[in-house]
């Protein structure tokens, strides 16, 4: 049989498309925490993030080349000044790090599992790899130091239970009582406490550096929503008396003056919001408490408004770069007429 790359699929190329500028973004964010970090050991799994984001990059611009395509307009050192002062702590930096290579487990394995080309399956393997030893190398720091936000300890069960009663799923009847949370709910509560704790403080560090007055303003309704889901999430643990997962070492300096872009900015907290609404929707059909699954649709849907206001005033800057798609076959019959 002969070997042979078959034209690009929907699939390959929109997660090519993806791949491409969420690596150009990360490796400008990367490039400053270069600049600005302190600690040695976390300057080293910086430059581990940095070295793994330039490569995917660069695979990522060899496929577009060989299949003479176009390259996404992405991420450039126009967007980043490496001259900034520090704007994030060095425990930021490396909960930042954790954070992207969580989202990055989520996303290659995603993709991976969406395409077919052998030479597209091999590259995002790669990736897949590079992430997940990034990941390994981020949680042992963070041991070490003390600093990883492990989740609340439960009491073992004794022998193996069936749910015996419909009750166990009722939330929202207020004349019927609530049952106890679950380690399922548990673990999704406190993964969106940390998720929705690093966006706060990214919409607070661009609140305080966006150059444009609507992004500035854009930023300070993030981190508003941020901190209203989190109290929801703390207000739900807190009734059942588990422990919450907050850290006060990740911490934002005083300086205005702005690393990125404000296009970055925008583009890096509409990825976040997006990613938080996959993991609310993992979140709630996990969750087999009504009133917990009501919440995050709840809680969706504000996400949702905000990425929306947040894509308006991308477009009106042209800072919205458009993905492949399919041709419009009423406009190629209409240019044969």
């Amino acid at each position: 049989m002969t070997n042979h790359n078959p034209g690009l699929t929907c699939a390959e190329n929109s997660t090519l498309w993806v791949l491409y500028l969420n690596n150009s973004m990360t490796t400008c964010v990367l490039r400053y925490f270069l600049e600005s970090v302190q600690d040695l050991e976390i300057r080293k799994v910086i430059a581990k993030a940095y070295d793994i984001a330039t490569n995917n990059e660069n695979e990522l611009k060899a496929v577009y080349w060989k299949e003479q395509l176009p390259l996404p307009i992405g991420f450039s050192e126009n967007d980043v000044n490496l001259k900034a002062p520090r704007l994030f702590s060095d425990t930021f930096m490396l909960a930042y790090i954790l954070q992207i290579a969580k989202v990055g487990l989520v996303t290659y394995g995603a993709s991976l599992g969406s395409v077919a080309r052998k030479d597209i399956r091999k590259l995002y393997s790669a990736f897949l790899q590079r992430t997940m030893d990034l990941y390994e190398d981020t949680t042992e720091i963070l041991l070490n130091k003390g600093l990883y936000l492990k989740k609340p300890y439960s009491v073992n069960p004794r022998k193996a239970e069936l749910v015996d009663d419909h009750k166990y799923f009722s939330g929202v009847n207020p004349f019927v009582s609530k049952r106890p949370l679950n380690t399922i709910e548990v673990t999704h509560l406190c993964l969106n406490i940390e998720t929705n704790q690093i966006g706060k403080e990214l919409c607070t560090a661009f609140s305080q550096t966006a150059v444009q007055a609507e992004v500035r303003e854009f930023m300070k309704k993030g981190k508003q929503l941020a901190y209203s889901h989190i109290k929801s999430f703390i207000e739900l643990l807190m009734k059942d008396d588990i422990q919450t997962p907050l850290s006060a070492d990740i911490s934002i300096t005083d300086s205005t003056i702005p690393p990125f872009s404000d296009k970055l900015m925008m583009f890096h907290i509409s990825l976040m919001v997006a990613a938080g609404i996959g993991n609310y929707a993992t979140a709630s059909s996990a969750s087999q408490r009504t009133d917990i699954a009501f919440n995050y649709e709840k809680l969706s849907s504000e996400s949702a408004l905000l990425a929306k206001s947040g894509a308006d005033i991308m477009v009106t800057h042209r800072w919205m770069e458009k993905p492949p798609s399919t041709a419009d076959r009423d406009v190629l019959s209409k240019k044969r007429e």
